[in-house]
């Protein structure tokens, strides 16, 4: 059943106040939803820092920002590589130094489908790495940061967790054998939305209720994220589909991370927020369905276990 709760419409950002004196952290804004969430937010005189890989990309799309803003625009970037443990610390370090506080973390950036194995730096799968890893320890070493600011984390999932293994291969995470790229990914994004409810669940055991954790999705959307890391196959066939109307705009795949972040009516922590209508791909956002694979105790309890030890640090809570 839809979730009625925003109107037959869904959830808009004619919904936001005025945001001055807000600060929104993003992961992977300079393209796709990430840079149009950037936009909303500024749009409603928020500040926002991007977490960015690309320091010529970041430098062009805050340019282009500050040309549709103004240049009293608060938008700015720290080089940070997410496949890159030794980055993720330099640009904590880095945002601890330069942002007092933080309303929210946009956990935004992906890879995704990405054709043949490849590991990180730091020796993981690729899309595990990238994707969960590095989110995993950005959040840990800003987490108190956030908490001070009673501030919230958002994780942006996809319906990829849906698809391949539905738990995590604890005895091959790193797919030294049968890698797909399909069912990387899928473990990739299910990791991170594990990696949110576990941290709930930890937060309540620990008394502590000062950050709200929230999971979304951008439906199918027409990010860069396919034609970024896909093969060319996948690249081709995603090209198809953004033609038809099974797949919105990337403004609409961001309207999911903005209303997590900013919307004050959102109650319902254990739950995954996206598109409710055709097969929650596209359409009115809102609460959709989250399958019970996406908690299962047992498995996030271990995963948060294997991720302090991969990444070499301990979650203080």
């Amino acid at each position: 059943m839809a979730d009625t709760t925003f109107g037959s419409n869904g959830w808009t950002p004619e919904r936001l106040g005025n945001l001055k004196g807000k600060t929104y952290l993003i992961t992977g804004a300079n393209a796709g939803a990430g840079f149009q969430a950037a936009r909303t937010l500024l749009n409603k005189g928020a500040t926002v820092m991007m977490l960015n890989r690309s320091a010529k990309k970041s430098t062009a799309a805050i340019a282009d920002l500050k040309k549709e803003f103004g240049a009293d625009a608060d938008v700015s970037f720290i080089r940070m590589d997410l496949a890159s443990l030794t980055s993720v610390r330099e640009a904590a370090a880095e945002v601890l130094k330069v942002v007092p506080k933080i309303d929210a973390l946009i956990c935004n950036a992906a890879i995704a489908q990405v054709p043949t194995r490849k590991l990180t730096v730091d020796g993981f799968e690729s899309q595990l790495g990238t994707n969960h890893y590095g989110h995993f320890l950005l959040n840990g070493l800003l987490f108190e940061r956030i908490a001070e600011s009673k501030g919230r984390i958002v994780v942006v999932a996809s319906l990829g967790y849906n698809m391949g293994l539905k738990t995590i291969r604890f005895d091959d995470m790193n797919w030294d054998e049968g890698y797909g790229a399909n069912a990387a990914y899928s473990q990739s994004k299910l990791a991170q939305m594990m990696f949110a409810y576990e941290l709930q669940d930890r937060m309540a055991a620990a008394g502590r209720s000062e950050v709200e954790v929230f999971v979304c999705h951008p439906g199918s959307s027409a990010t860069s994220l396919i034609s970024t890391s896909g093969s060319r196959m996948m690249r081709a066939i995603w090209w198809l589909m953004t033609k038809t109307p099974m797949v919105q705009t990337a403004e609409q795949g961001s309207y999911p991370e903005v209303m997590c972040a900013t919307e004050e009516a959102l109650s319902e922590q254990r739950a995954l927020y996206g598109p409710t209508g055709r097969m929650e791909a596209i359409g009115p956002v809102g609460k959709g369905t989250l399958n019970r694979h996406a908690y299962d105790k047992a498995v996030m309890t271990r995963l948060w276990d294997v991720s302090e030890q991969a990444v070499g640090f301990k979650w203080s809570l």
